[in-house]
């Protein structure tokens, strides 16, 4: 079960620069279902083009440790929770609308270049 767990912990991607994270996510899922697996996805996607660097994502499978639910009054999976910075936000599906995401997570999204 470790060994589950140590795969589901996001790692900063190579050549990332040492800043601070300025955003803390979880993201509850209930074993890597297709919907779970797209979520995570959809997340990562997000997370580098618009917070490349500066970002740390956790997931938690509720199946491994059910448990931990009740602290973020988890009723539904996937859930996105952002712990850092407040407040606290969620986001409950599988991620796959980028604007939805970026408005519930408060990010301002980066202008494309023309």
């Amino acid at each position: 079960m470790k060994r589950d767990q140590d795969k589901l912990k996001e790692k900063p991607a190579r050549g990332a620069r040492a800043a601070p994270v300025a955003w803390q996510l979880k993201l509850y899922v209930a074993g890597m279902t297709a919907k779970s697996a797209a979520a995570l996805q959809n997340l990562r996607q997000v997370c580098e083009t618009h917070l490349a660097g500066q970002y740390h994502i956790e997931v938690i499978d509720l199946l491994v440790n059910p448990q931990l639910a009740a602290g973020d009054q988890i009723l539904a999976v996937p859930t996105l929770v952002r712990k850092v910075p407040e407040p606290i936000r969620k986001i409950i599906g599988d991620l796959s609308n980028e604007e939805r995401v970026l408005v519930g997570l408060d990010v301002q999204p980066l202008r494309v270049r023309a």
